[in-house]
């Protein structure tokens, strides 16, 4: 015979299984927030407007794009590590996020330990742009052989110690065998602005952050960093096409929330970014900027941000990047 206090407790039981069970299946039930650690303007907030504006549809919840920029990132990714762990807020990372680790000594999060990975958004060569006045389009022999053997060093702009930009200069050096003096700046745009200029030779750039510059005929593009070439520019050879090994990489976006989110509303949210990816609105503003969007699962872009920390660490080790 069951007592009354076992039947009580087997319906609280039960009553609670209900409503935590409702709560997941209302979901969302009020906006959510995608954090973007960079300021407006840029690839990664183009991209994650995009991505936002077709989920907001499919979801029927407003996805507010919020951009808490400063810090090369660490500010609004560490906002994103410590936000409630409920499905509400999200936030998209990229390749900096890899190299970090390596070029600061403390950080405010670990990119692997606080964050459960959603989905890949996409990746995008970078390419070598030079000034439009100098250079054609794909004349990266003109360019190395103005450089190769002279006393004066190249200058190749950056956006800060250890950022893509950076290492990629470092990596060119290296394979190329021509002497590069790195100068920084606050972003792409101001590093483009005076590569037009003829200020300084070049700045190593998505596609993205180029296309306005480049259509005007202000910059040119040398040399593309992926395996292949873009379609948009079939004339710029690839890294390998131009002799240089070790420079096949690019730069790649990604979603994740805060590690402890319920797996069900991860999968729920990596359905809705995967579906926004493959429709056409979405694909139609994005790939004119040479984005490759593609999604993946969340152990495959588990798998893959591991590797990059490695890859990546071991790229600034060589070039005796000291960490600040």
């Amino acid at each position: 015979m069951i007592s009354l206090k076992t039947r009580l407790l087997t319906l609280l039981f039960a009553s609670t299984c209900l409503i935590a069970g409702g709560a997941h299946a209302a979901y969302p039930d009020k906006p959510l927030r995608l954090i973007v650690p960079w300021a407006p303007g840029g690839s990664t907030d183009a991209i994650a407007r995009a991505v936002a504006q077709r989920m907001s549809e499919t979801m029927g919840q407003t996805v507010v794009v919020d951009n808490r920029s400063g810090a090369s990132g660490r500010i609004g990714t560490e906002a994103a590590a410590k936000a409630p762990p409920d499905g509400y807020t999200f936030a998209i990372v990229e390749l900096p996020h890899a190299i970090a680790p390596a070029v600061f000594n403390k950080m405010p999060y670990d990119l692997l330990r606080d964050f459960t990975p959603i989905s890949m958004v996409g990746t995008s060569p970078l390419l070598l742009f030079a000034s439009g006045a100098q250079y054609k389009n794909g004349d990266i022999k003109g360019f190395l052989k103005n450089y190769r053997g002279s006393k004066v060093p190249l200058t190749l702009a950056h956006s800060g110690n250890g950022s893509i930009s950076h290492l990629s200069g470092e990596l060119f050096s290296s394979a190329a065998g021509i002497q590069v003096n790195a100068i920084p700046y606050r972003g792409s745009a101001p590093a483009l602005t005076d590569v037009a200029a003829g200020q300084v030779d070049g700045h190593f750039a998505t596609m993205a952050s180029g296309s306005a510059l480049l259509g005007a005929g202000k910059i040119s593009a040398l040399m593309v960093t992926g395996s292949a070439r873009l379609a948009g520019l079939p004339g710029v050879p690839t890294a390998r096409e131009a002799g240089m090994e070790g420079m096949q990489f690019n730069q790649w976006w990604a979603l994740v929330a805060p590690a402890t989110t319920p797996i069900e509303i991860v999968e729920r949210l990596r359905a809705e970014a995967v579906a926004a990816l493959a429709h056409a609105s979405t694909r139609e503003r994005l790939t004119t900027l040479g984005i490759d969007l593609k999604g993946s699962t969340r152990d495959e872009l588990r798998a893959f941000m591991r590797s990059e920390v490695d890859r990546w660490g071991a790229v600034v080790r060589k070039a005796g990047i000291k960490p600040e």
